[in-house]
């Protein structure tokens, strides 16, 4: 009978990124990102990403000369900059061991060419880190998670240009070197795999200027970033021995809607495409079928004589990955479809979706856990996973059974795939606090253990309050999951 904890010294914590929560857009030296410019539409389908995820050379240029935050939420986040005390405390109350977090490039290099980094960046960064130090909290830091500099992707159409992989080794140096006393645990690029969904918020692509040739830039700027990851896994292993990296791949299983063969063919295909970005970092190479495809397709990846040792020689450490849904696949065009994690897939009739269509799949990150376990034979992280909904304060007190439910049940069978074999050494939920979303740069879509009073035009006091989920995850943690049984 197996033991109804999780394993001792299991990593329980929460995920968030800078451009999300931060705020502070522009203060002490802080540049422009490309996050910077992503507005809020509050008159369109929040189920269509396509209308929130493309940017044109326009929309840019406007959005870098306006000095608001007025359509631009991720400029406000929920203010960590200034509240990051009182966050990290209400963390450490939950018993956090761990706290996901991203290092802004902006902060450090506010153009992303500068020679020297903007030390109140720096310091910035050091004073969360020393905060997270007297609360035993340890860092996960992700150099890249969808905040490039602005300015390069204006300049050099972002990780197009070979150039941006110095521009990036130099940030991610600066970091190992200002931050090694503080973090043990780095990730190269979150959802490295998202380029294709969202070129311009991944790798500061703006389509405009890739026009006849979009996906051949999308799949250069995907082995620039590719590169970059090993370069600096390279230097973190110099630097200290005892750093470990991984990479980061959106998990976006996939079912076949029936047992034709050819919804199972394509659904096959699907989940190899999927691997395709983790195989890289993992095995250190490029699958022998994704080559083919590319070569069938006329896509030629520019690669430098080395490009492949480097990749070979400096695999990751361990793979981390977000878990939100699943997905169905089907041959007939006719299929209807729901949103997810920025993608479209086929309906699963036997799936409930959120407020937001993101189908809820437990089991799903079980099977996902054993698959990706058996494939790549290293630690795994989950480090995100969460729903979205409308939560409403009544009386002072945000209710949120259903948050709870949905956490339950996926860390119940993440204990299942552990009791299996699979090595997973940690769990980072998001986010354990109300963020302004990726995808939709919402407030009132809300994530988080902890309500933050802001709605989606930045009104409200931004004072934080305990949801009934607060006090479940701490609970959980506590106890190392054995409550889960009771």
């Amino acid at each position: 009978m197996s033991i109804k904890t999780f394993p001792d010294n299991f990593l329980w914590g929460g995920a968030f990124a800078g451009n999300q929560v931060e705020g502070a857009w522009n203060i002490d030296g802080k540049g422009l990102s490309v996050a910077d410019v992503a507005t809020y539409k509050p008159n369109v389908d929040n189920k269509d990403y396509s209308t929130h995820l493309s940017f044109s050379r326009k929309m840019i240029e406007k959005a870098s000369h306006d000095i608001s935050d007025k359509d631009y939420p991720k400029r406000r986040g929920n203010d960590f900059y200034h509240h990051y005390k009182e966050d990290l405390s209400l963390f450490a109350e939950m018993g956090f061991k761990v706290l996901r977090l991203s290092v802004a490039w902006t902060r450090l290099f506010p153009n992303g060419i500068e020679e020297k980094p903007n030390e109140k960046g720096i310091q910035f960064y050091k004073n969360v880190f020393k905060e997270m130090q007297k609360l035993n909290i340890k860092p996960i830091v992700t150099l890249s998670h969808y905040e490039m500099p602005l300015y390069l992707s204006q300049n050099y159409n972002g990780w197009v240009d070979r150039k941006v992989v110095d521009y990036f080794v130099r940030f991610a140096t600066v970091c190992f070197e200002e931050f090694d006393e503080y973090v043990d645990y780095w990730l190269t690029f979150n959802e490295i795999d998202s380029i294709h969904r969202h070129p311009f918020t991944t790798a500061g692509i703006i389509l405009e200027e890739s026009e006849g040739k979009e996906e051949e830039d999308i799949y250069q700027a995907l082995h620039h970033q590719f590169i970059a990851s090993s370069l600096v896994t390279k230097i973190a292993h110099e630097k200290n021995s005892e750093n470990k990296i991984g990479c980061m791949l959106t998990k976006l299983i996939t079912y076949p809607l029936t047992c034709s063969p050819a919804d199972i063919e394509l659904t096959l295909k699907k989940n190899l495409e999927n691997n395709f970005y983790a195989d890289v970092q993992v095995k250190g190479e490029y699958p022998t079928m994704i080559e083919k495809s590319l070569k069938n397709r006329g896509i030629m990846i520019k690669m430098n004589s080395e490009d492949r040792q480097i990749l070979k020689e400096n695999t990751v450490d361990f793979l981390s990955f977000s878990y939100y849904m699943s997905m169905a696949e089907s041959s007939n065009p006719d299929a209807e479809r729901t949103p997810g994690n920025t993608v479209l897939g086929v309906k699963n009739p036997y799936l409930e979706s959120t407020e937001w269509g993101w189908q809820i799949d437990p089991k799903g990150l079980k099977i996902s856990l054993i698959e990706l376990y058996d494939r790549y034979q290293i630690p795994l992280m989950v480090v995100e996973n969460g729903m979205g909904a409308v939560d409403k304060v009544v009386n002072g007190r945000v209710r949120d059974p259903y948050r709870i439910e949905y956490f339950k049940q996926h860390f119940i069978e993440m204990k299942k795939a552990i009791d299996e074999g699979v090595e997973l050494i940690g769990y980072t939920s998001w986010a354990p606090i109300d963020l302004v979303s990726a995808g939709t740069s919402q407030m009132s879509k809300r994530y988080g253990f902890v309500y933050v009073d802001a709605d989606d035009e930045g009104r409200g006091s931004y004072d934080r309050i305990k949801k009934d989920s607060f006090d479940w995850y701490k609970e959980v943690i506590k106890t190392n999951g054995r409550n889960l049984f009771n």
